[in-house]
């Protein structure tokens, strides 16, 4: 089945022209089932890029999935219309009394700031301490990632000297793991940040499951299997375009930035990137999706009373 997501939703188009499995709204309430409910707290300054990104992976799947979008209530944007989040995003506030198979939180430029130092950080606090009681099953992306495992685990970041930056071969390290099921023992996975978490730290972890590691990057994708969250520290979501697009910022803005590790061609950035990473980005957000529909309750407000 299809993604469900508001008729209007700009991705929408996209989606459609991608041919990925769109239901209109007034389709859906017609079926006699239960979607699985899908929030994404998007903290990425271009929401509707992110938003496409997030609905193409959630919309490859079979079971129909009802995509909520969030926001943090007390951060305005500077790079989505105030009409756009108007039309489309509710504030945590007006969600937190609902229950969630699933909860994406996304990436955010603000890697180099400490935890604490993030404007929004108390609010973000209680949405991760609220997804311990509301989320089926919780999926942290790159700095939503590293800034989740701050808190529930104390698991530090470093900042790097050269930014990881370009598409790096990662290990499966798990191939046994449902999150990997069809996984290759090794892939490529875009990474974009300019700190770090440390495998030796997460080693003293014991609650915590390094699935997926890279030599040159490091840890990659994390598991607390108790509450069942997931802690990807790369961008798998990325498009093909991301990266590029990210270079050429850079550059325009005279930040110092190497040429994107193993993306462009010959490392020539004049000729299209191949995306090698779509396969796999695929197949995790599958795994995440059908490990979440195996496992919820059928009857939502049961989240959490287990």
């Amino acid at each position: 089945m299809p993604i469900r997501i508001p008729d209007t939703l700009p991705a929408r188009e996209t989606l459609l022209a991608e041919g990925v499995a769109v239901m209109r709204e007034t389709d859906a309430i017609r079926q006699d089932v239960r979607p699985l409910q899908i929030g994404l707290l998007n903290l990425m300054p271009n929401k509707i890029r992110t938003e496409t990104q997030i609905a193409r992976l959630i919309g490859a799947t079979p079971l129909q999935v009802e995509l909520t979008l969030v926001r943090i209530g007390g951060h305005t944007p500077k790079n989505t219309s105030k009409d756009h989040l108007i039309s489309f995003y509710q504030t945590w506030e007006e969600i937190r009394e609902r229950k969630f198979d699933g909860f994406i939180v996304t990436g955010a430029p603000v890697e180099l700031l400490p935890f604490e130092a993030v404007t929004y950080w108390d609010e973000l606090r209680q949405i991760f301490d609220w997804t311990r009681t509301s989320v089926h099953s919780p999926l942290f992306i790159c700095w939503g990632a590293m800034a989740a495992a701050w808190h529930f685990h104390g698991l530090p970041k470093y900042e790097l000297k050269q930014k990881a930056f370009g598409v790096f071969r990662q290990r499966n390290l798990v191939p046994a793991s449902p999150f990997l099921a069809g996984f290759s023992d090794d892939f490529l996975i875009p990474v974009s940040r300019w700190t770090e978490v440390h495998r030796e730290d997460v080693a003293v972890r014991t609650e915590l499951d390094l699935l997926v590691d890279c030599e040159r990057t490091g840890p990659c994708l994390l598991q607390h299997a108790p509450s069942r969250s997931l802690f990807m520290f790369n961008h798998v979501e990325y498009d093909s375009f991301s990266l590029k697009e990210e270079f050429e910022r850079d550059r325009a803005q005279n930040i110092p930035i190497e040429v994107p590790h193993n993306y462009f061609p010959g490392d020539d950035p004049s000729r299209p990137p191949l995306n090698r990473w779509r396969s796999h980005a695929h197949l995790l957000f599958g795994n995440w999706i059908n490990q979440t529909y195996q496992t919820t309750p059928y009857i939502l407000d049961d989240i959490g009373r287990n």
